[in-house]
């Protein structure tokens, strides 16, 4: 099945519209708050979502108290006992940059230069910052302006699925079986999955994320993840008066990190190399805080990294007698490939649709984490499929407005493939 240049025409526009409209709404997650969803913004753009579901026509289309939006969309008649599968991706954006008052700009018919920013003149985006750059020569480019982030983690993920739904609805002749929406909140800070309705998945035979990177990306490998909490007690003394008395807590903490190998971390780090993460550090003479992420594809990577950390912990409470030191690990989520390589056809399924999008099949293993992720490990396979963006996280962060079409064009197809089980 090739789609139309109309309806590839109009998936455009309306994902570009869509995206463009979404990122205006400040949804930053935070660590901080401990409520659900963490940030009540992100509320604001799950219930403009619910409205535009509504209007499309989609079914039991809920936005609950803690943030989730779902939406049913009936099979088309004839394909009611087509295996029912789930489009999802998340509400919030990275608290690593600022995501308020988004301005965006669209960089026409990029032609391999570097691309500066109106708001940070010292700041800008070349091939060498992202080699990728290269293979978008001739397209449009969205960038923000450079004082925030662009959101297209995981907005343009939303805007793609969003348009697929207007295209059901607008094209008949897209024919496709039961289908759920899901959009999740806070999964930039490891909480998307924390209060889903399972009840409300649970009919379906898969899921996928729209949550990845690179045009024709499929994922079907993550970290196994980790996050460790530090607290340093030391003892404030005068410091005219402090020989052999204080211990500097900020101090010994920032040795205790001096001691992780520096090759051993992100920015040192590709491909399939683990990492330790110091992602905040604050406090003062009598007690200092810290936070820390441990990543690796395999869990006996992390187990030692914990190790290590559990080893100079030792050492350090020997060093500097009457020091505390307490950590606590949370395990984040497990590499989802455990899990999927159990149900090979939904990963075909998604290769196939790929591939009919006129795409070359890419398979990585994500260097992070999705909702898949969770999903997958309470038993629904759910692989990670290319949303576009590039440089998540950052200010620098990018994506070509093909890959909002293209990404919209794979979700229709992939409904279209699962057609063929009845």
């Amino acid at each position: 099945m090739v789609l139309s240049k109309e309806i590839q025409d109009f998936i455009h526009e309306n994902a570009l519209e869509r995206f463009l409209r979404y990122i205006q709404i400040d949804t930053t997650s935070s660590e901080e708050t401990g409520t659900h969803p963490s940030t009540p913004e992100q509320l604001e753009l799950g219930k403009l979502l619910k409205e535009e579901l509504i209007d499309l026509g989609l079914e039991n289309v809920t936005h609950d108290e803690f943030g989730y939006v779902y939406a049913d969309l009936p099979a088309s008649q004839g394909y009611e006992k087509t295996p029912s599968i789930g489009f999802l991706a998340h509400l919030d954006t990275s608290p690593a940059a600022s995501g308020k008052n988004v301005s965006y700009q669209i960089h026409k018919n990029y032609d391999g230069s570097v691309i500066t920013f109106p708001k940070d003149d010292k700041l800008s985006l070349s091939i060498e910052d992202s080699p990728e750059l290269q293979d978008m020569i001739g397209l449009d480019i969205i960038t923000a302006a450079g004082d925030t982030l662009l959101g297209a983690d995981d907005k343009s993920g939303i805007a793609e699925i969003m348009a697929a739904v207007a295209a059901w609805t607008k094209y008949p002749e897209l024919k496709h079986g039961p289908i759920l929406v899901c959009f999740t909140p806070d999964e930039e800070i490891g909480e998307g999955t924390l209060k889903i309705d399972m009840d409300r998945l649970k009919q379906l035979k898969c899921g996928y994320t729209l949550d990845g990177g690179e045009i024709g990306e499929l994922e079907s490998e993550c970290f196994d993840a980790w996050k460790a909490e530090f607290e340093f007690m030391g003892l404030s003394v005068h410091p005219g008066y402090a020989k052999n008395k204080m211990i500097n807590a900020i101090d010994v903490t920032s040795r205790f990190f001096s001691q992780i190998p520096e090759y051993e971390t992100p920015e040192h780090t590709e491909n399939r190399e683990g990492f330790y993460h110091l992602y905040d550090l604050s406090g003062g003479a009598e007690k200092a805080k810290a936070m820390m992420i441990i990543r690796d594809f395999e869990e006996k990577g992390n187990i030692s990294r914990m190790d290590y950390l559990k080893s100079l912990k030792n050492v350090f409470e020997n060093r500097y007698k009457g020091l505390q030191i307490n950590i606590e690990f949370t395990h984040s989520y497990e590499n989802m490939i455990k899990f999927l390589d159990s149900f090979p056809e939904v990963l075909k399924k998604a290769e196939e649709a790929i591939i009919a999008a006129g795409l070359q099949v890419k398979r990585t293993a994500i260097r992070g984490g999705t909702d898949g992720a969770r999903l997958s490990a309470k038993g629904l396979p759910t692989p990670n499929i290319f949303a576009g963006g590039m440089l998540f996280h950052s200010r620098k962060e990018y994506i070509p407005t093909k890959a909002l079409q293209k990404a919209s064009e794979v979700i229709l197809l992939i409904a279209k493939n699962w057609i063929n089980e009845i």
